[in-house]
């Protein structure tokens, strides 16, 4: 038995494990090993990423996806494969006018503007291929998009509980999942909702017809399929890692090396270093794990694309009420990963929220506690390359005096190489750190330079890829990072006393 997965710009298929159902890529002329898809699959799983904003789905590519629902073939896409299957989605969160990118029109639905970062139960209320059997019951999942809202006559099967949405505290019932009238379409918000309730495997597998051999066959393919893929950069770059590296760390004796990619302010290009920090690492033969501090685990999404890892239980670390899991916990995970590197981006700037009475609510209280040294990062576009000097040789005062290492600091988007090479002579007057880096302006042809809006995937991680390359040598990083261990927090009062 075959089980397609989309291999397309903007697609995410290793985002999750998917059930270890994909056994075969699906390539943009619609193609399964030169064979048209619809002949040889069957079932078809459409991932999450950017795939509408990305627009890389073709006219033959939309054929062999509606011929495989017509013959009663399944057809499961996820958050952005979900919104592929639709009747269109207006991704125009913050543009003054809607932005409508049209679906395929097989489920009807349409999707709008609502961001939700959660992880979430789901109550199951219609039967499908997916559900059947499960009505009334509640699974679990996670959800991870910018354009969540859905309105339309599609069935609904699932609602996903939501405690937070568009950055602020709501605990709402949300419609998350729906199907076409033959039950054999479905589309779903629910990320790793196949890992997490193996019932919905299950039931893929039943549809199917699936055997105990055809089951083991199937995970067998899987296997080859993710060790044949994960070797891209990216998807369709034609960019693969280098295997000479070879891991020297020991998941099971201590804790991988740990850096956190902090800021001075929002907007200061966290996430587009670290894409390319990883994208780069990546490509040298290193495994990298990608961290974020708080609940907004779309800016590490680009990072997985190029990475192929997928998003884990671990991948949020909670501040105050906000993320997933705990700092500790978090450490405890990464013991059995094999990675060479974890990279942890911070949240705004490293002290925001250190004067909520919350413990913690800062990403420089995530860093003292687990012993991670920083890479500062300040922007040179707002207030200029002076402020942004003045900026970290402050910020790094600050930190030292909490206790925290400054090993590395970044001034970004500097569009004037001569006082940039100015500033980097002062901050080396004023602070000590391991070195000073610059980082051009860059100009992107299309917007979505940042999660906030219709990002393409392919383009902006090709540009991090690239700045990084030309501006950073890359293995400074793995010389910097530091194996982690878990110190309480600071009391608030003392916490006080440190910032004063």
């Amino acid at each position: 038995m075959k089980i397609g997965i989309l291999y397309v710009k903007g697609a995410m298929p290793l985002f999750e494990d998917f059930g270890h159902l994909p056994t075969h890529i699906v390539n943009e002329n619609g193609m399964v090993k030169g064979v048209k898809a619809h002949k040889v699959l069957d079932g078809l799983i459409l991932p999450g990423g950017s795939i509408v904003e990305s627009m890389t789905i073709g006219s033959d590519l939309k054929t062999e996806i509606r011929k495989l629902a017509e013959q009663g073939s399944f057809i499961l896409g996820m958050c952005s494969g979900f919104q592929l299957l639709a009747q269109s989605t207006n991704i125009g969160r913050k543009s003054p006018c809607p932005i409508i990118k049209e679906g395929l029109g097989m489920l009807d639905v349409k999707f709008s503007p609502m961001i939700s970062n959660d992880r979430v139960e789901a109550e199951i209320v219609y039967e499908s291929f997916l559900t059947k059997g499960m009505v009334g019951e509640k699974i679990n999942a996670f959800h991870c998009h910018t354009y969540g809202k859905i309105d339309g006559d599609a069935t609904p099967i699932c609602y996903s509980l939501l405690k937070r949405m568009n950055y602020s505290d709501n605990t709402k019932k949300v419609l998350s999942g729906v199907r076409n009238d033959d039950g054999n379409v479905v589309g779903v918000m629910l990320h790793a909702s196949l890992d997490e309730n193996p019932q919905l495997t299950e039931n893929i597998l039943e549809y199917m017809g699936a055997g105990e051999d055809d089951i083991q066959d199937i995970h067998r393919q899987n296997q080859e399929y993710v060790n044949k893929i994960r070797r891209e950069i990216g998807v369709n770059t034609d960019i693969f890692a280098d295997y000479r590296v070879k891991s020297k760390h020991k998941p099971e004796a201590e804790y991988p090396p740990m850096i956190m990619m902090g800021s001075t302010g929002s907007d200061s290009g966290k996430t587009f270093l670290t894409t390319g920090i990883v994208g780069n690492l990546r490509k040298q033969g290193y495994r990298v794990g990608v961290l974020k501090v708080g609940p907004d685990i779309r800016d590490i999404v680009p990072s997985l694309y190029l990475n192929k890892e997928k998003m884990e239980k671990f991948s949020s670390i909670k501040i105050g009420h906000l993320g997933w899991e705990d700092l500790k916990s978090v450490l405890e995970a990464l013991k059995n990963k094999n990675y060479d590197l974890v990279i942890v981006e911070g949240v705004m700037s490293v002290f925001t929220g250190m004067l909520n009475e919350k413990i913690p609510y800062s990403s420089a209280e995530i860093a003292r506690a687990g012993n991670i040294p920083v890479i500062l990062v300040s922007a040179c576009n707002k207030g200029g390359i002076e402020t942004a000097a003045i900026d970290l040789t402050i910020h790094v005062k600050m930190l030292d005096n909490l206790g925290i290492k400054t090993r590395g600091v970044i001034l970004n988007k500097v569009y004037d190489e001569k006082i940039g090479e100015n500033a980097q002579k002062y901050i080396n007057k004023n602070i000590h750190v391991d070195y000073v880096e610059l980082i051009p302006r860059i100009k992107m042809k299309e917007r979505g330079n940042i999660p906030e809006i219709e990002m393409k995937l392919e383009e902006f991680c090709h540009h991090a890829m690239e700045t990084i390359e030309n501006n950073l040598d890359v293995k400074k990083i793995l010389e910097i990072a530091e194996k982690p261990f878990f110190n309480d927090y600071l009391s608030f009062k003392d916490l006080l006393k440190l910032y004063s």
